[in-house]
């Protein structure tokens, strides 16, 4: 009992290992057990003549068969030739993305058991190539961080990503954590910009597979470090300079893009003279004269801001005398007053010299209007003398008027006429005695009776200012003017100043058509030989503000830029508008631009620009206003570029027909540049049979395509097309036009005739169902001229060959539309005037209806004795002088107006020189549409009807 039970249970457990009809011994046999696995791979796609191994080992006793699943379906082995089991491991020879991408399991089966392996994915990696299309420019500014989008292509697995710049291999250096790239994205970061990272910048991106590598490189990518103008060479803050010579400052700044210059003049305007390189770093002002002196400023701009900086041009003259002594012949013992007058910047010191010696200065005859009086005594000795003093015979001792000092030194206090008379020194010393002579004169004073009061004139006033002297009726009194320290020429005819003449004593001023450049602070100067008087005053000078500075462009976008400026001058008078003008490159009139906000109050300094067209360059200006007017307008901004957008407006001229047979064309107007918006521009044309239910739709790439022809062979003459097109561009696609219909090609027309001669002929027809007119021409004339058409009409025209043996086939037709007619009008209201032997002939301007062509001008067809003359004049003359004969013969002018239609209707005027006894031309006017005749004398005319 218990021997059988033994039995059972053993012969129970042999049959738990029985695989496959085969029995797994316990203890001598094992089942598999994985050594290798398969692991996962990727294969280059597109790679030919290559091999995959999928590993697949385990170690069984009896040895391990295999088997492979893809997908969970089993691998047949011989079904593909590209399938082979080698030792277990799977080969596949000439992988295929669309065959052999999928989960693969090895199986390793013995008679003791089965064991999947884990599943390895097969899959295929690729790298597809960068874009062709260049990449748009980027702009950074210095100091600020930025980033270059890599933008890499499709691609599988993963890629690693680095950068180069300008040429391979200079690849972009971390540069103490300055620069980073993103092996995420592939995009390059830079934390700080400098000027120095201006260049072309490529993404370089390498993808790693199992049995192969591949890199590929971007378009270049242009980075601009910009940065804002920095004046680095400087004039110096004052400039001396002499009249008649020239100066020259230097200006120089830093900045990116390169800075441009301009100068200006701030107190006035700068003189047309520097004009010439106002815009340069060197300003040159030839030929010096004083009003050229004042503050200079240069500027430095550039889109990303501006950098001024200031000077003074201080001009001098040297000494130019205005009064100068003549030869006297005097009596011994009598005064003799000599004038001396000089100018000059700065006023010039004077200096009296005898025989070419400075005079002696110890002769104490002295002339002076002051209330105190110093008179030197130094004569030559040794040892020192005493000095003392007289007048006449009265000697001179020290009181509350009169002081003698140590030195001989006489000094006179509060002097009145009372002391003139002859003062005399006289020096002694144990050796000897010696005096001199001199005799004191008492003159009053000059003195401002009437000084100028500050003025303040509109630009374009008149202004006088007035200056009154008193002075010693003895002496001469000269006025002379400065401003601002410059003496003013009021002789020369023609200038700004002018002086009033004729009373001694009033020296006015008088300012004529005060301009800007005449502001400052005027000084008169009331002068004898003996003292001056001044006296000053202001004079502002308003007038339209001054150009505004530093207009640089911030941002644009697709319709709009913003711009920045700073304030002008404002001329004393405040600003109270800016105007914005504009102009694209395609353009050269400046416009005013829209902008936001709409009025620009005096104390903006920037503003949006509006509705303006994407990708269109522009450049722009602005002019600031007061209540006296505009000023200059400022310099010009750079020229800007707005970002390109989808086209907005549909092409026009849409139509066509004609052609071969089993064509269909269609024709257009190709876009012009303002309404593309974007680069890589082309058409877009929608196309069906008349009630068709789709549309056949291609694409036109080239901008300046304007035909566009479809073939087809099942194509029915004269079949009625709609049609319709579009635009695009980089930025994507615009509306559709309207449908328009057009007609296939008609069927040719063969034409025989009995000519044996070669020519051609041309056949006319205005519509289908109309016959057509023919003309022919004889030889090998490739120009007929074709008359007697109806204006306002659209032919249809088609030119065949011919010769003795026939016609040969039609030409392609093509559509023609004659123009409108010309007016048929004569010109009206017929005036004229004899001058002597000219005559005057006047006229009423022709107007063109709707349907008539528009007037040009006028022809003047002037007729005399067989001979003529044809004068041709533009729309806006309705007048001529001719003329008449001086013989007793005839005139005859016809009148008529002109256009793209031709000539229309003439009025006809005869003239006869001379009737009957009557020595007064006559004029004959015969107006053959309205039968009036009109006899007309050289004195006055009136119409007989």
């Amino acid at each position: 009992m218990g021997y059988l039970s033994c039995l059972l249970i053993l012969t129970s457990l042999a049959l738990t290992y029985a695989v496959g009809g085969d029995v797994c011994v316990s203890g001598h046999d094992s089942g598999p057990v994985f050594e290798e696995q398969p692991t996962g791979q990727i294969y280059p796609e597109g790679l030919t003549e290559g091999k995959v191994t999928l590993t697949c080992q385990a170690r069984a006793s009896p040895a391990a068969t295999y088997r492979w699943r893809l997908n969970g379906s089993e691998v047949v082995f011989g079904a593909d030739p590209r399938y082979t089991l080698v030792a277990g491991n799977l080969v596949i020879t000439n992988p295929r993305h669309d065959r052999d991408t999928g989960s693969y399991q090895c199986l390793a089966i013995n008679r003791c058991g089965t064991i999947v392996s884990r599943a390895a994915n097969l899959k295929f990696g690729y790298l597809h190539d960068f874009p062709p299309e260049s990449r748009s420019p980027q702009t950074a500014y210095e100091g600020a961080g930025t980033f270059l989008a890599c933008q890499p292509p499709a691609h599988y697995p993963a890629l690693s990503y680095r950068w180069f710049v300008n040429e391979f291999p200079s690849f972009v250096q971390p540069d103490g954590g300055r620069w980073f790239v993103s092996q995420v994205t592939g995009n390059l970061y830079v934390a700080k910009s400098q000027a120095n990272d201006t260049g072309n910048y490529f993404c370089f991106t390498t993808i790693s597979m199992d049995i192969s590598t591949k890199s590929i490189f971007s378009k270049a990518i242009q980075l601009t470090v910009k940065s804002a103008p920095s004046i680095r060479v400087r004039f110096p803050a004052e400039t001396y300079a002499l009249a008649g010579h020239s100066a020259q400052l230097e200006c120089f700044a830093y900045g990116n893009p390169v800075p441009k210059l301009r100068w200006r003049k701030l107190e006035g305007v700068l003189s047309a003279k520097a004009l010439a390189s106002a815009d340069g770093p060197i300003l040159t002002l030839p030929d010096l004269n004083f009003e050229d002196e004042g503050m200079y400023e240069c500027e430095a701009y550039n889109s990303e801001g501006r950098d001024t900086y200031q000077g003074r041009i201080v001009v001098q003259a040297q000494p130019e005398w205005l009064q100068v002594m003549s030869d006297s012949e005097v009596e011994i013992s009598s005064e003799l007053h000599w004038s001396c007058m000089a100018a000059g910047k700065p006023r010039p010191t004077i200096r009296w010299l005898r025989n070419g010696q400075p005079l002696s200065t110890q002769t104490p005859l002295l002339t002076l209007p002051h209330n105190k009086l110093m008179m030197e005594c130094k004569p030559r000795a040794a040892p020192k003398p005493t000095l003392f003093w007289s007048r006449g015979t009265e000697l001179l001792t020290n009181s509350s008027r009169v002081t003698v000092s140590p030195d001989g030194v006489l000094w006179i206090y509060n002097i009145s006429r009372a002391d003139e008379g002859k003062y005399t020194c006289f020096a002694e010393n144990y050796l000897g005695k010696a005096n001199s002579t001199g005799h004191l004169s008492v003159r009053d004073a000059t003195k401002i009776t009437l000084a100028p009061s500050n003025a303040d004139i509109n630009q374009g006033e008149n202004v006088t200012l007035q200056c009154h002297a008193s002075h010693d009726p003895t002496m001469d009194l000269t006025f002379t003017w400065t401003m601002n320290g410059v003496l003013l020429d009021t002789e020369e005819p023609g200038q700004h100043y002018h002086r009033v003449e004729g009373v001694k004593t009033i020296g006015d001023l008088v300012i004529v058509n005060g301009q800007l450049g005449q502001a400052g602070t005027y000084t008169c100067s009331a002068q004898t030989v003996v003292d001056t008087a001044t006296a000053s005053a202001k004079l502002v000078v308003r007038g339209p503000p001054g150009p505004p500075g530093g207009l640089v462009v911030k941002s644009a976008n697709e319709t709009s830029v913003e711009l920045r400026w700073s304030r002008g001058y404002d001329n004393h008078s405040p600003i109270s508008k800016y105007l914005i003008m504009g102009r694209s490159k395609h353009t050269h009139e400046w416009r005013r631009m829209r902008t936001e906000p709409h009025n620009i109050e005096g104390n903006a300094e920037s503003a949006h620009v509006n509705d303006l067209r994407p990708w269109m360059n522009y450049e722009f200006q602005v002019i600031a206003s007061n209540i006296l007017g505009s000023g200059e307008p400022s310099m010009p901004s750079q020229m800007i570029q707005t970002k390109q957008a989808a086209p907005t407006v549909a092409p026009s001229g849409l139509g066509g027909g004609g052609g071969d047979r089993s064509e269909l064309i269609i024709t257009w107007t190709p876009m012009a540049r303002e309404y593309q918006n974007g680069d890589n521009f082309g058409y877009i044309l929608a196309f069906r049979k008349r009630d068709a239910p789709t549309w056949t739709v291609v694409r036109v790439p080239n901008v300046e395509s304007s035909r566009y022809v479809y073939i087809n062979q099942s194509l029915s003459p004269y079949c009625p097309f709609e049609v319709k097109i579009k635009a695009y561009n980089r930025k994507g696609e615009g509306p559709f036009s309207q449908v328009a219909v057009v007609h296939s090609a008609e069927e040719g027309e063969i034409q025989k005739n009995s000519e044996q001669n070669l020519g051609c002929t041309i056949f006319l027809q205005k519509c289908k169902k109309e016959s057509a007119d023919r003309v022919r021409t004889a030889g090998l004339e490739t120009m007929a001229r074709v008359s007697g058409l109806r204006p306002s009409t659209l032919y249809h025209v088609t030119v065949l060959v011919y010769n003795s043996a026939g016609t040969g086939p039609p030409s392609p037709r093509t559509t023609v539309i004659t123009r409108k007619p010309p007016p048929n009008r004569p010109p009206g209201n017929i005036s004229w005037k004899i001058d002597g032997s000219w005559v005057t002939v006047r006229w009423d301007q022709v107007a063109a209806m709707d349907n008539e062509s528009a007037v040009l001008g006028y022809k003047v067809l002037y007729k005399h004795e067989g001979q003529s003359a044809l004068k041709v004049l533009d729309k806006g003359k309705t007048s001529v002088r001719l003329p008449l004969p001086k013989d007793n013969s005839y005139v005859v002018l016809e009148i008529r107006s002109w256009g793209e239609g031709g000539d229309g209707a003439a009025q006809e005027i005869i003239n006869e020189a001379n009737l009957s006894s009557s020595s007064c031309p006559l004029l004959l006017l015969t107006v053959a549409l309205w039968g009036l005749i009109f006899i007309v004398s050289a004195e006055q005319w009136m119409p007989h009807f």
